[in-house]
């Protein structure tokens, strides 16, 4: 599983494990945890190269909706409830296909931002089309917990820099 996320609060050290994040969100968004994890593994040594960024200097945009995504920034970086994160459709990259288009994050700390969106190959189409349609069936609702724990596995398993690119 991936190295703690390190983090700095009013000079005290943190530590952040996949572990701590699930126990915050619950069960029901793996994949979407993944994501954010993956997000900030790239993004910190960017943006603090020297030493663990402090938390609560973190701000973060994004196109994705999830509740695995918003509840990993929260417990991370308290950006939700101190308005530090915000979900901006502008920042969609729908020349990219529904499957990807989401899958954008603009971090900023300390004046330096960065901006991540998702490789192919991490999300499939598949998952995206259960987790969009309207009334799912107890069955596709049974796939889709499969598909989100797939995408978990798969996001785990590879280096941040191969699952997310840094744009500009």
């Amino acid at each position: 599983m991936a190295a703690p996320l390190e983090l700095v609060d009013n000079g005290t050290h943190l530590d952040f494990t996949v572990a701590d994040v699930m126990k915050y969100h619950g069960p029901g968004f793996p994949g979407g945890v993944a994501h954010a994890v993956k997000v900030l593994e790239r993004a910190l040594p960017v943006l603090s190269p020297d030493s663990p960024a402090e938390r609560r200097e973190i701000s973060v945009a994004t196109a994705h909706r999830g509740p695995g995504v918003r509840d990993t920034f929260e417990a991370v970086t308290r950006a939700v409830t101190e308005d530090r994160f915000t979900v901006d459709s502008t920042l969609e990259r729908t020349d990219r296909g529904a499957t990807l288009e989401r899958y954008v994050f603009v971090l900023t700390y300390r004046g330096v931002s960065v901006r991540l969106e998702i490789r192919e190959g991490f999300v499939t189409d598949e998952f995206i089309g259960l987790g969009r349609k309207a009334d799912r069936t107890d069955v596709e609702n049974a796939r889709l917990t499969v598909l989100k724990q797939e995408m978990a596995d798969r996001l785990f398993a590879a280096p941040a820099d191969e699952v997310y690119d840094i744009i500009g």
